[in-house]
């Protein structure tokens, strides 16, 4: 039976390589997380009273690590099969480097403790990438609509046509939508912003470390309080950070189908320009637009990542439960999935081309109907009546103009009456959160690694 050594003892290369998973290609993703993590961690040992390490051993160690952070930027640090992860290929360099202060740097923690903490740091930087994507596509979108505030566009409802409404109102709607998600993403990162480290397997340790230093030197809020709850944590928080990307996602679907929709002949309201299209192998006249039926795909996708990480944890007993290794994967395809289809869709919605002779056509004098209803009962009919009256009287709509429809629609969030510096100043206020938090973590890095 063949074995393989490693820092935890000798293990059958089958099980190794079974029980690594993919660790070793997601770690990549962790190298600068884990160092971090680890920096925080000796920083806390050298201030013990009695001290693991002294202030000379600490800076020794923060040399190799800001090291080790250099050559993963640059591609150079390897994770091997036989460290299994990212934690115990720190640790193995950093051994190899140092002799014994290499090994001392595992005083009072587990692989379980590196991981939660990897991940809510890992977890920070990708939702305030979000939230800027978000932004963009949000500005994007209200830069649209404010340029076609006053064109006509027949609004419905169970796909009909129902009553006038505005290109503008229709972009603001999908804006404002994406503008709730990132309450949802700083709330999921204000949950996240919380320092799982110190907890070692979950029960704490006989010795007086300091959880709130460690914290605080990583730029967390505050520690997760009990020690159980911060291990039994992993994998909720991921859920949770998906449940708000999926709801990014939600909202981009909806978008999608909806230019799916308005950009087929038969309606022909928008075009995309051919850059964002691609073509058929076989149909030399197609103009495809895969992107947006991707971004409709990959809401599922998401959704599956957000399901996937729910049911792993779902039945997990308290403690640690090598199940939650599982939960990694997921978590970052859902995370990058949906920071792609933000990206993406920013250009697609500064190029779109609106036919305002195609709008115009959609308007049947039926849509008319309840405007023509309203306006009876505003010269004192009755409004069932005027309900019944138009009902039976159709013909008189034949001459109404979908501009001055719209015209007339100026109450709050109206097609006239939409308050385009609100929900701009809500894209701002979610700029402000990012660049505040970012500062506010460069500093404690700055701090951290004296850099």
């Amino acid at each position: 039976m063949k074995t393989q050594k490693t820092t935890v003892g000798s293990i059958n290369s089958d099980v190794l390589s079974f029980t690594a998973g993919r660790d070793v290609e997601l770690d990549k993703s962790l190298i600068t997380a884990d160092c971090l993590g680890t920096a925080a961690h000796v920083t806390m040992l050298s201030k013990m009273k009695p001290a693991v390490l002294s202030e000379t051993a600490r800076k020794k160690v923060i040399r190799e690590l800001k090291a080790i952070i250099k050559q993963a930027e640059e591609g150079k640090f390897k994770i091997r099969l036989s460290d299994q992860d990212v934690h115990l290929a720190v640790e193995r360099t950093l051994t190899e480097k140092l002799g014994d202060l290499g090994k001392k740097i595992h005083t009072g923690r587990s692989r379980n403790d590196q991981v939660a903490v990897d991940m809510r740091l890992y977890g920070r930087e990708e939702i305030l990438g979000t939230l800027d994507e978000a932004v963009a596509l949000i500005s994007a979108l209200l830069a649209f609509a404010k340029r076609n505030e006053k064109v006509p566009m027949v609004g419905r409802t169970h796909m009909q046509p129902g009553m006038p409404s505005s290109v503008g109102l229709w972009a603001a709607a999908h804006a404002e939508s994406l503008l709730d998600d990132c309450v949802l993403l700083v709330n999921a990162y204000e949950l996240n912003d919380q320092c799982p480290l110190g907890s070692a397997a979950s029960y704490g340790v006989p010795l007086p470390i300091d959880r709130e230093l460690v914290s605080d030197l990583l730029g967390f809020r505050c520690p997760v309080h009990t020690v159980l709850y911060a291990g039994n944590s992993r994998g909720k928080v991921e859920s949770i950070v998906l449940c708000a990307m999926s709801q990014v996602m939600l909202s981009l679907s909806r978008f999608a189908q909806d230019l799916m929709l308005f950009t087929m002949p038969e309606f022909g309201y928008f075009t995309l320009p051919d850059e964002l299209c691609t073509g058929s192998s076989i149909m030399p006249q197609k103009k495809n637009p895969d992107v947006i039926e991707l971004v409709r795909a990959r809401a599922s996708r998401v959704k599956a990542c957000e399901l996937a990480v729910y049911d792993l944890i779902k039945g997990s007993p308290g403690g640690y439960n090598r199940d939650l290794q599982d939960a990694k994967e997921p978590f970052m395809e859902g995370v990058a999935m949906t920071r792609d289809c933000l990206r993406v869709l920013a250009p697609f919605v500064q190029a779109i081309q609106v036919d305002k002779k195609a709008l115009k056509a959609g308007f049947t004098p039926d849509v008319f109907a309840t405007d023509r209803a309203l306006e009876l009962v505003g010269q004192g009919m009755p409004f069932r009546d005027a309900y019944r009256h138009v009902k039976e009287n159709l013909g008189e709509l034949e001459k109404m103009n979908p501009a001055k429809a719209i015209a007339q629609k100026t109450h709050l969030g109206a097609p006239l009456g939409i308050d385009w510096n609100l929900l701009k100043e809500r894209g701002r206020a979610v700029t402000g959160i990012v660049r505040d938090e970012r500062r506010a973590l460069n500093r404690a890095v700055e701090r951290l690694l004296k850099v």
